[in-house]
């Protein structure tokens, strides 16, 4: 088995300033390869610690990824460090070089000394290009074990892993069959669904296995097969997946890796439809959710965030008597923030959020993480109350799928 390391190299990752997510993302990538990521380790910007992990995951893995320390700062010192691991000197690559005035011409800054500093690399790699910024990436090959070093930054990472680290990684080792099929839910928890599928679980083989991957009301189902032989085992996985979709039904938002918002988005899309958000305690979530899948503006009209509720009765129409009878938090309100926005916006559906998420604001009768949701079309209107449980951030995500997810409900059934 072809095994992994991922080193993460800053101290702004340790003490917490930044969020690692390269090291997530070339695990991904190296998982849909087959390979296995036996550890993933985050160090600072010290010279004795990147020499340190450095021997010790050479030792027990066939790859070893580093990110960061490729700046040209005085605290980006993993060049310099990887010249002392590999026994190599510093030197200028031109095509970086070449880069590097390219990207200056083109953003229309001066080129000072520094910058030019990210052409320079040890002379026993590989460079590879960085399409995306300034500094190259870095291929190194030492007793049966390659390296790569890439940028930290993001986007500059993920454009040089996808179109050079991995294409070289499939050249470099002899990789298994894998493949992978992804089922996305909505409706029923993890733990609901794994006492659904005992039985479908204990009559995978041992080369297929099946992951949960849950994430804020919703849980992805991922069946991972590997295998010598690429036809039989995708023969073998599709079979599996249509047992799996055949007991998960009621929950099926899609049969792929996608988001809700984009399940949404081809189901309006498909049947030509258009929807609007009144939006309290959601603050826009929901609109900002559904208008981060490209073209979104062929379904999506307009949403309004009416937190108050002089902006309640003023923009979306709702009775004050319904405010003062009722509150802002209840199953009438919403109704009438839905049609309002229907109304309003000239659109097919609208969806409303109202409700308390936190800390303060509940009430024995109106609990933090309480939720009216509606939806309608004019003529017929869906509502449910949720109960979340959790801290405002949380909250807010949990309704917003819950939301999206009764939009598409009731689309599909027609209420």
């Amino acid at each position: 088995m072809v095994q992994a390391s991922i080193i993460t190299i800053g101290d702004e990752l340790l003490i917490g300033q930044t969020i690692d997510t390269n090291s997530a993302f070339i695990a991904q990538e190296l998982n849909k390869l087959g390979i296995w990521v036996k550890r993933r380790i985050a160090i600072g910007d010290k010279r004795e610690d990147i020499l340190d992990a450095l021997e010790t995951e050479s030792k027990e893995c066939n790859i070893v990824i580093i990110t960061g320390g490729l700046g040209p700062t005085a605290d980006d010192i993993t060049k310099p460090t990887l010249c002392e691991f590999f026994d190599a000197k510093i030197v200028v690559d031109e095509g970086a070089l070449e880069n590097v005035k390219n990207i200056f011409i083109r953003i229309n800054r001066p080129l000072i000394e520094r910058n030019l500093k990210q052409a320079e690399v040890p002379d026993k790699c590989t460079v590879l290009p960085n399409l995306r910024g300034t500094a190259p990436g870095m291929w190194f090959e030492k007793e049966g074990v390659v390296y790569a070093s890439l940028p930290g930054v993001p986007h500059e990472m993920e454009g040089l892993m996808l179109n050079s680290v991995l294409p070289k990684l499939k050249e470099h080792f002899q990789m298994p069959a894998i493949v992978h099929k992804t089922l996305f839910t909505a409706g029923k928890g993890e733990s609901e669904i794994a006492e659904l599928l005992i039985e479908f679980e204990n009559k995978l083989p041992e080369y297929i296995k099946l992951a949960y991957l849950p994430s804020f009301g919703m849980v992805k189902l991922r069946l991972t097969g590997k295998s010598n032989d690429q036809i039989q085992l995708e023969q073998e996985v599709s079979v599996f997946v249509n047992e799996l979709k055949s007991i998960v039904s009621e929950w099926l938002v899609a049969d792929e890796d996608i988001s809700l918002q984009e399940a949404l988005h081809q189901l309006l899309k498909q049947m030509n439809k258009t929807i609007a958000t009144a939006e309290s305690c959601t603050g826009g979530y929901i609109a900002h959710l559904i208008t981060s899948v490209p073209g979104s503006s062929s379904v999506f009209n307009g949403g309004v965030v009416s937190y108050a509720n002089e902006a309640k009765e003023a923009i979306l129409g709702v009775q004050k008597a319904t405010l003062e009878q009722f509150g802002a938090v209840s199953e009438q309100t919403v109704i009438e923030m839905s049609k309002g926005v229907l109304q309003k916006i000239k659109t097919t559906y609208g969806l409303a959020t109202s409700g308390i998420m936190g800390p303060d604001g509940g009430t024995p009768e109106k609990p933090v993480g309480t939720v009216w949701i509606a939806v309608t079309n004019g003529v017929q209107t869906k509502t449910q109350k949720f109960q979340f449980r959790f801290d405002r951030k949380r909250n807010i995500q949990l309704a917003a799928n819950a939301a999206l997810n009764m939009m598409r409900l009731f689309i599909l059934t027609g209420n």
